[in-house]
């Protein structure tokens, strides 16, 4: 395949008129006097702020709640190589599908120090009732509080477990053992992916899904490999972002979070996943992966580089939804919008076809 020439990738950044009417209508609020953190300016205020926000829009939602009626829900405590222990939330079909069930295994997004298992409760209740999936939703710890590597230690152990109890958690992951997330969810499934191939988890993962994933985190442009830096122009310091959610406006902004909240380096492959294909195994021998990139996001070429890498160098199978003029997890801030229904309708079809695809 061609590269994607400048045109065409900067076009993909031109935002959508729908997108254009939603901000005007219900823009992003800024904390309010009636907030209980107004004028805190902590991470701990932004990270309760996005929060409170997108609580709001919950009941616009594609599943607005729970449905208990065709999937339970139970969380539990599990422990993790530090002695601490972490909740997972286990979603099941109360319709047990007639040859036992897939494993799905999620990981939240809010660049590793926001979020919660709110986040991908509606994919886990989806895969559950319309696949058939025992869903694992995994509450990692999050810097700055517990910084590098809590939370991808947390995620690697919250797999292994799940993959040492899938019997009993009702799974057969002989159907299906895929794992998933957004932004760094994405960026979360895109190191596990690696790390499960390499300390060969057993049972093996048959999928990745990487929804708006950060793959070199905003590495700068000069440390990128000039083969795809022609390719890596949604960098904030290449083309200015217009993002709405992911208000990135230098690659500075992201280092210093990465550097004093996270304590990561973008020389380490379990901080910048791109990193592994540098390595002896490079990005070989993964499982199929599924991709949605949004055209405003600044991680969009991220996305869009590594679908091509793992397809056209690496041999993997992959499958890649793009939308064109919306934005990061537009989808979740603007639930009302029938985009960000199709959106979600597009993340099960690609889930099923990660479920359909054979080793």
């Amino acid at each position: 395949m061609a590269p994607r020439t400048e045109e065409e990738l900067l076009s993909y950044g031109v935002m959508d008129p729908v997108m254009v009417d939603a901000l005007a209508r219900s823009p992003i609020r800024d904390p309010q006097p009636s907030d209980p953190y107004y004028g805190d300016t902590s991470h701990s205020m932004f990270r309760e702020h996005r929060a409170t926000t997108l609580r709001e829009k919950h009941h616009l939602r594609y599943i607005p709640g729970p449905i208990p009626e065709q999937v339970s829900e139970e969380d539990r405590k599990i422990p993790v190589r530090d002695g601490a222990e972490i909740t997972v939330r286990i979603y099941r079909p109360v319709r047990k599908p007639a040859e036992s069930s897939p494993l799905i295994v999620m990981y939240h997004e809010g660049a590793w120090s926001m979020g919660d298992l709110s986040d991908e409760e509606t994919n886990c209740r989806i895969f559950s009732r319309d696949l058939g999936a025992v869903c694992v939703n995994i509450e990692y710890r999050l810097a700055p509080e517990f910084p590098y590597p809590a939370w991808i230690d947390d995620s690697w152990d919250a797999l292994k477990w799940t993959a040492e109890n899938a019997t009993s958690l009702g799974a057969n992951p002989s159907l299906g053992f895929i794992i998933g997330g957004g932004s760094a969810g994405g960026n979360i499934t895109a190191v596990l992916a690696h790390i499960a191939r390499d300390e060969k988890l057993s049972p093996p993962l048959t999928g990745q899904y990487l929804c708006v994933p950060a793959i070199m985190c905003f590495t700068p442009p000069t440390l990128i490999s000039p083969r795809y830096r022609p390719e890596y122009l949604s960098h904030p310091d290449v083309t200015t972002s217009i993002d709405p959610v992911l208000k990135i406006t230098a690659g500075a902004d992201f280092a210093v979070h990465l550097q004093t909240n996270m304590r990561g380096s973008w020389s380490d492959p379990r901080v910048v996943p791109f990193l592994y294909g540098a390595q002896e195994g490079g990005h070989r021998d993964l499982p199929p992966a599924y991709f949605q990139v949004c055209g405003l996001d600044p991680l969009r070429d991220e996305g869009l580089i590594y679908e091509k890498v793992l397809r056209e160098e690496a041999g993997v199978k992959t499958r890649l939804d793009l939308y064109k003029g919306f934005g990061h997890y537009f989808w979740t801030n603007w639930p009302q919008l029938e985009k960000s229904r199709e959106f979600v309708e597009d993340t099960l079809k690609g889930v099923k076809w990660l479920l359909e695809q054979k080793p």
